[in-house]
């Protein structure tokens, strides 16, 4: 089984909890995921499955969207709800001005330090893992980019917000530095991602609907209808449809030619509409290499006879 999934986490589970989730439900042990959510953050977590793992490598600098709320009155150690108070709650009356002007300032390319708890790791051990054992977390700044940050609501003590992010950029750590800002603590109260690179949450399936997917040929939905189609991956890549011999050299890694793409540095090559082939490099010319090849000849034969599809050995 090869594609991406998008999962809509709930709150309480980590990504490697859904992950493993999908694992079992799938039957497949290989998948991963694009980017991980907190604990209690919900929201798009798309799953890589199958050869597609391999996708991985570009999606790491991928742009992220979040609706959330900060409140405002006491700050936490994890700076999120999740956490331990670490000031004296105080009363608060936000005024919108006020939290506009904060706001734009944490717009653009910041310094952010990430928080405490935290997969950044400190010679090699998450910041997390040194946090809960209460010894002592040093991060040094890092520049991260908010390209959006919209003030949706102001209430008594809370915000909502909505913001659109660079990779690597913390909304916990946002939310403290407000609350720093104001001298009054804050912490992000809740999160919900919205997307991640080309994947929404009108693609996003819950971890029940894919069970049920799965087990059940009655669901209205069967389990390739909630992955991803392969064209809609990695919309900056020009995709081709190779013919048959062209196909047959791909998969077995070999350099072809692709007049068609001259000007593309990195495209996709389908064999068919749906089968996505391989990612390919321009070496000179229209001379490309795959760099990936994601439905090699061994490959495919096996997931064909997986799908009960006769497979012809040459």
């Amino acid at each position: 089984m090869n594609g991406v999934l998008i999962i809509d986490k709930p709150a309480g589970l980590t990504s490697h909890d859904v992950v493993n989730r999908a694992r079992r439900i799938l039957h497949e042990r290989s998948i991963g995921h694009l980017g991980t959510l907190d604990p209690m953050a919900t929201g798009v977590l798309p799953l890589v499955v199958g050869t597609l793992t391999r996708l991985a490598q570009f999606y790491t600098a991928s742009e992220k969207t979040y609706e959330g709320t900060i409140r405002f009155g006491f700050a936490t150690d994890t700076y999120d709800a999740e956490g331990e108070p670490t000031t004296e709650p105080q009363q608060i009356h936000l005024r919108t001005e006020e939290i506009e002007n904060l706001a734009a300032r944490f717009r653009g390319v910041i310094e952010q330090i990430p928080p405490a708890f935290s997969a950044k790791k400190i010679h090699g051990v998450p910041a997390y893992k040194l946090a809960r054992r209460q010894k002592e977390v040093v991060l040094q700044p890092v520049q991260v980019e908010i390209k959006e940050f919209v003030i949706l609501n102001v209430g008594l003590d809370r915000v909502f917000f909505r913001a659109r992010v660079a990779s690597g950029t913390y909304m916990r750590s946002v939310a403290h530095e407000m609350g720093r800002e104001l001298a009054c603590g804050a912490h992000l109260e809740s999160l919900r991602r919205t997307s991640v690179a080309e994947f929404n949450l009108e693609d996003a399936c819950t971890l029940e609907e894919l069970a049920e997917a799965a087990r059940s040929a009655a669901h209205p939905k069967t389990l390739e209808d909630l992955f991803v189609h392969p064209r809609r991956l990695l919309p900056n890549f020009p995709s081709v449809t190779a013919d048959e011999p062209t196909a047959a050299r791909i998969r077995n890694g070999g350099t072809v030619n692709l007049p068609e793409l001259s000007r593309a540095r990195q495209v996709k090559v389908f064999g068919n509409q749906k089968e996505l082939l391989a990612i390919a490099t321009r070496v000179a010319g229209t001379l490309f290499h795959p760099k990936i090849v994601l439905c090699g000849t061994d490959t495919c034969r096996t997931a064909k006879r997986e799908a009960g599809i006769p497979v012809h050995r040459p």
